[in-house]
């Protein structure tokens, strides 16, 4: 990642949230930190050198990342950077908020003083760092996603459209929400050894949480699984075994492994402690957006996605939201089981979404049914992986199979319809998907998938 090197900030983070840490009032004029003297900081005059080094005398002078994030010497954020102290500009600034972040603007104070138009010096003060804030709620190794509007989408869904970013998690996908908690919780307990089962990207989670806490991983993965997925899981320095067709085998397998003393097993979605990762998301959106979408859509597979989006819409009083739970036919067991009204177990997965590959749902996922309004939705593989070549022209990111299942649902005009049949609000405002990963498909996988459909 590249750094910033007047502000120390990662510049990732200026995709995701800045949050300023419980701003509720105009911040008072304070000390400059250089100066002995207890006076405001004043702007240097052209005659007189100033003593402070952190002065500058033109935005022009500030580094491109900072100028990107801060707009301009009146507009900088309350900025939260990993391990690094808060920056802002030391005159009086009120609170803002754009899209339900807090931020600060120049007051009028500001407006209204002499050395209005002036350039300012940045001065830095203490803040408690990113690690301990995402900490306080009981987990640190996943980042704070963006939640950006989408004009493609909002286009082909006939209202507003904002994709949740998950697929900028540093394992690339949402999934180290919940097993990053896991595994921190299970380290705690004294776990020696994690193994798991995945068809890809729960792999990456255990694998990257697994070297961030210093304990050995074995990841099992079906014979489904792409060479390139199995060898980035070895690049992580974890043991990877390739065993049975598809994940269900391969779980057998971790759970026989998980025998071992000292061995914790990490489920790749059915366990409370990664629901309750997962539902940070929800929390997130609700600090981003500032309001209550329409609907959520996101994909389908064990369920532990939906699961955790569903704790989450609890825990912030948004069970109302209505959620358009994606399938691939071929990995659909979440629709079968709500036919059913009972847990299906599929004969096998035919379809190429193999992240979605569980023959059978969680339980967990069939409950959230009684709990929310969860409209169950399937599309073909077809429309999955067109959905994926779309998503990468209009919002240039690569995601798999698995994430162009909603994103199908969106591009082929399944909300319009669900809302002529009433499953929807007629006068939708908007609606949040979930771009739940791209951690496991390349350029070259996809145009393999493109090649076993018959797709040009």
């Amino acid at each position: 990642m590249q750094r910033d090197p007047l502000i120390g900030l990662d510049f990732y983070f200026s995709l995701g949230v800045l949050r300023d840490p419980a701003p509720t009032a105009p911040l008072p004029r304070r000390p400059c930190p250089c100066s002995a003297s207890s006076r405001p900081h004043s702007a240097p005059s052209p005659q007189a050198p100033t003593r402070c080094s952190l002065s500058t005398p033109s935005p022009k002078h500030l580094p491109p990342a900072t100028k990107q994030l801060i707009g301009g010497p009146a507009e900088l954020l309350w900025l939260v950077g990993a391990e690094h102290p808060l920056f802002f500009f030391p005159w009086v600034l009120e609170p803002r908020s754009t899209h339900g972040v807090s931020t600060y603007g120049p007051s009028e104070e500001w407006n209204n003083t002499s050395v209005q138009g002036q350039s300012p010096c940045i001065v830095v003060f203490p803040l408690t760092p990113m690690a301990a804030l995402l900490d306080r709620d009981g987990r640190g190794f996943h980042i704070l996603t963006p939640v950006l509007e989408s004009t493609a989408l909002s286009k082909a869904a006939g209202t507003r459209v904002y994709m949740k970013l998950e697929n900028v998690q540093p394992t690339g996908s949402f999934k180290i929400r919940g097993i990053g908690y896991f595994c921190q919780e299970a380290a705690k307990k004294g776990c020696k050894h994690f193994v798991c089962s995945t068809g890809g990207n729960a792999g990456f989670a255990t694998a990257y949480a697994a070297r961030k806490l210093g304990i050995p991983a074995t990841i099992i993965v079906p014979t489904s699984t792409p060479q390139a997925t199995v060898q980035k899981l070895e690049e992580q320095g974890t043991e990877v075994e390739v065993f049975g067709k598809v994940w269900d085998d391969a779980h057998v397998q971790a759970l026989a492994l998980a025998e071992t003393e000292g061995w914790v097993s990490v489920h790749p979605f059915d366990h409370p402690l990664i629901w309750q990762g997962h539902a940070s998301m929800v929390r997130e959106l609700k600090d981003l957006l500032g309001h209550k979408p329409g609907a959520i859509v996101l994909a389908v597979g064990g369920g532990g996605l939906l699961a955790g989006v569903v704790a989450g819409l609890q825990d912030v009083g948004w069970q109302d939201v209505p959620i358009v739970a994606v399938e691939t036919k071929g990995a659909d067991s979440f629709n079968a089981a709500l036919r059913a009204g009972r847990l299906v177990t599929l004969p096998e997965i035919t379809s190429v979404a193999k992240c979605l590959g569980a023959k059978t749902v969680s339980a967990r996922a069939l409950e959230c049914a009684n709990e929310c309004q969860i409209i169950s939705q399937l599309v073909e593989d077809v429309e999955a992986v067109q959905a994926v070549e779309l998503f990468l022209d209009d919002e240039r990111m690569l995601v798999q199979p698995a994430c162009g299942a909603p994103l199908a649902l969106l591009y082929t005009g399944r909300v319009q319809q669900l809302q002529r049949e009433g499953h929807l609000n007629p006068d939708l405002d908007s609606i949040v998907i979930i771009v739940c990963g791209g951690g496991s498909i390349q350029m070259a996988g996809l145009q393999a998938l493109k090649t076993q459909l018959g797709m040009k």
